[in-house]
């Protein structure tokens, strides 16, 4: 499988206006609306000659911009043709609400509550968004650029000595 076959499948379903290809390095990575992630996925795991069948990691991004300000970026990779690429999209600062891909993989599952927990992105849908590292009522979230480098003093209670 090559990366021509996996721009011509998306082009074909959600048309060129709706999908960026980037290609680097034999590397392809696919910038698609908020609004299609959960279609896009579907469509390149359960397609007969793709089968992205493996979501390897989803991580979050802060670009730092007012426009498209953070992102969530999709790690794929197809056990049957040894195939990876990258998806990405973008969320508002105002809105980072994001359906949740965990019912194409189950994986999507800690990745998406890690990226939450650290980004603040919330994955609508799923099944139980809460925070992995931070104490629930901590109201911040430490990976953003905005956040200080030494933390915030008092916003988490320390143990004493």
């Amino acid at each position: 499988m090559n990366n021509a076959l996996v721009v011509e499948k998306l082009k074909a379903r959600f048309g060129e206006k709706t999908v960026e290809f980037h290609e680097f390095r034999g590397e392809l990575t696919v910038v698609v609306p908020k609004e299609t992630i959960v279609d896009v996925c579907q469509l390149l795991k359960e397609d007969a000659e793709l089968q992205f069948d493996l979501l390897a990691d989803l991580c979050g991004i802060d670009m730092y911009t007012p426009a498209k300000r953070f992102g969530v970026i999709y790690n794929l990779y197809s056990l049957k043709n040894k195939h990876r690429i990258r998806i990405k999209t973008f969320v508002e600062e105002e809105d980072t609400r994001l359906a949740s891909v965990t019912k194409v993989w189950g994986t999507a599952d800690w990745h998406e509550r890690e990226t939450y927990d650290m980004f603040g992105i919330v994955f609508e849908g799923h099944p139980d968004l809460r925070r992995v590292y931070m104490p629930e009522e901590f109201e911040y979230h430490p990976l953003r650029k905005d956040f200080p480098l030494m933390g915030i003093p008092g916003s988490l209670p320390l143990p004493k000595k």
